[in-house]
């Protein structure tokens, strides 16, 4: 009897501590909110581009400072100071994204197309969240499958900078919307079901799937919904 009872206790503080990661994830995924914009304005502002002289050299930069950033987050994560390095990668990645939201300003419609992108971002986070969370089905077996969808859009993306293939970027970018659209509910579901115990680690993955969902869709929206009138 007791053993029952201690058993049902270990299980209900296992409960807790991974909806309190889980409640953690999604406060400093919001919070990353504000860095990513912040630097995605000053970036417009400043007119920003990794990408202005070599694409080859650019990419390398770019990177080289996300690796730094991925290995400086990984060694601090369990302290305040990895909130630190997180929220200074977003703002990297707002930096990043500036070129992207510039261009679309220049559309007539450009700050619709951006709200519409931000809107259908949330929807597929919410929905892949909710399934993740609601959901009886075990997801961890398409870890390798969306890693290796990953490693073909990267490898694709990287090989149409020098190609410029129109129709190659518009396959890559409703791919990847698939791939990370998957990824939340692997990412979301992996800290219900204990796969990742940093909401540190789990912010940045998620922070990730939700940024390229919106920077692809964003793209699409201007190339078939952009208006110069």
């Amino acid at each position: 009897m007791n053993q029952n009872l201690q058993q049902s206790y270990a299980g209900s503080d296992i409960l807790v501590v991974r909806h309190r990661v889980l409640r953690n994830t999604y406060w400093l995924l919001a919070l990353s909110m504000i860095p990513t914009v912040l630097g995605a304005w000053l970036g417009v502002q400043f007119n920003f581009s990794l990408f202005a002289g070599s694409p080859l050299i650019g990419f390398m930069l770019f990177m080289a400072v996300a690796v730094g950033f991925f290995y400086a987050i990984e060694k601090t994560k369990n302290s305040a100071l990895g909130v630190a390095f997180l929220l200074g990668f977003t703002f990297f990645m707002g930096l990043m994204l500036s070129r992207l939201i510039s261009h679309t300003l220049h559309f007539s419609n450009g700050a619709a197309l951006i709200m519409m992108a931000f809107g259908g971002t949330a929807s597929i986070m919410a929905v892949m969240a909710t399934v993740a969370t609601v959901s009886k089905r075990d997801f961890s077996g398409m870890g390798k499958w969306l890693f290796a969808g990953l490693l073909v859009i990267l490898l694709a993306g990287l090989a149409n900078i020098f190609l410029q293939i129109p129709a190659l970027y518009l396959t890559v970018s409703v791919i990847a919307i698939a791939i990370f659209s998957a990824y939340i509910l692997y990412d979301v579901q992996q800290v219900i079901n204990g796969g990742e115990a940093n909401y540190i680690s789990a912010t940045l993955k998620i922070y990730l799937d939700v940024y390229n969902i919106f920077s692809n869709l964003l793209a699409l929206l201007g190339i078939f919904g952009g208006s110069r009138d």
